[in-house]
């Protein structure tokens, strides 16, 4: 009944299938768990992840070259043998021993897809890493409630979706960060029923805030470029909203000008021990204007 998918890049996802593995028989459902490799550089992960092959009713998989996320989300899919599949990143663990038990009550119900939630640990990471886990706590994890009024905003690290709507809605396998937008815009597009319910995991691989940055301004770009070629219209993401009200009134070469005075300070600020969100909002924001600048 069920497929949970993990892909997986240099990432060791042992301790996690485990887990789940342990859930998986505990819950008293049919299961399978597939771990697929996106051809890693680290050759101790695959060390570490080829021990999966060992355990009931998990495959670790290896692709032959990388081809991204996405792509490897697709040939997981394919390779699924039950209808409902659980995606989960190789970098999250669950908040308890009941993830898999409180998604396996949802698989009679008429949902497409069902988002459990992602959360982050209270104690403070390294300093390097304070801006991905401020971000993380303040942006994504949010109750079921809250997500419910917003059912299309999915975080796809954690989320169980039949397979039927997720091969209509995973079309686009460019390897680019950002691309959970153009899924959740075509879930949309399909009218699917989504379901979003407190099943949390824990995202724990925290990226350097420099990483971090280069990763959302990435994604900022993927958003510029499915826009330009009409893959998503201009609204799709609150931040091309807020541009479309600056632009509505004139105000986007003053913002452009704004921020490049202030960048230093913007910069120095979320490389601190006490990241402002709303100042890296407003730093992407202008990154996105200044595409739009230049188109």
């Amino acid at each position: 009944m069920l497929s949970i998918l993990i892909p997986t890049y240099n990432y060791n996802t042992l301790k996690l299938v485990k887990n789940l593995q342990y859930q998986g028989v505990k819950s008293d459902v049919n299961f399978e768990i597939l771990v697929l490799d996106d051809a890693s550089s680290n050759s101790q992960c695959s060390t570490e992840n080829k021990k999966i092959n060992a355990l009931d009713h998990c495959s670790f998989l290896e692709n032959e070259k990388n081809v991204g996320r996405t792509a490897t989300r697709n040939i997981l899919a394919n390779k699924a043998k039950y209808n409902w599949l659980l995606f989960l990143d190789a970098d999250v663990t669950p908040l308890d021993d009941k993830l898999i038990a409180r998604y396996v009550k949802q698989l009679d119900k008429k949902q497409d897809v069902i988002s459990g939630g992602i959360v982050y640990e209270n104690q403070k990471p390294n300093h390097n890493q304070m801006l991905r886990w401020a971000y993380g706590r303040k942006k994504e994890t949010k109750s079921a409630k809250e997500r419910n009024k917003h059912p299309y905003n999915i975080i796809s690290q954690n989320v169980l979706i039949q397979k039927n709507m997720f091969e209509k809605a995973n079309i686009l396998e460019a390897n680019m960060y950002g691309l959970d937008i153009f899924f959740s815009y075509k879930l949309k597009e399909l009218k699917a029923n989504i379901l979003h319910i407190e099943n949390p995991t824990i995202h724990l691989g925290l990226e350097s805030t420099a990483v971090f940055i280069e990763k959302s301004l990435g994604a900022i770009q993927t958003t510029f470029t499915l826009e330009k070629n009409k893959k998503i219209d201009t609204t799709a993401r609150p931040l091309q909203r807020r541009y479309n009200q600056l632009n509505s009134i004139g105000l986007t070469a003053i913002f452009i000008f704004v921020c490049n005075r202030f960048e230093k300070q913007i910069i120095a600020n979320l490389n601190s021990k006490h990241p402002s969100i709303f100042l890296f909002d407003l730093y992407k924001l202008c990154f996105y204007c200044k595409l739009k600048k230049n188109a």
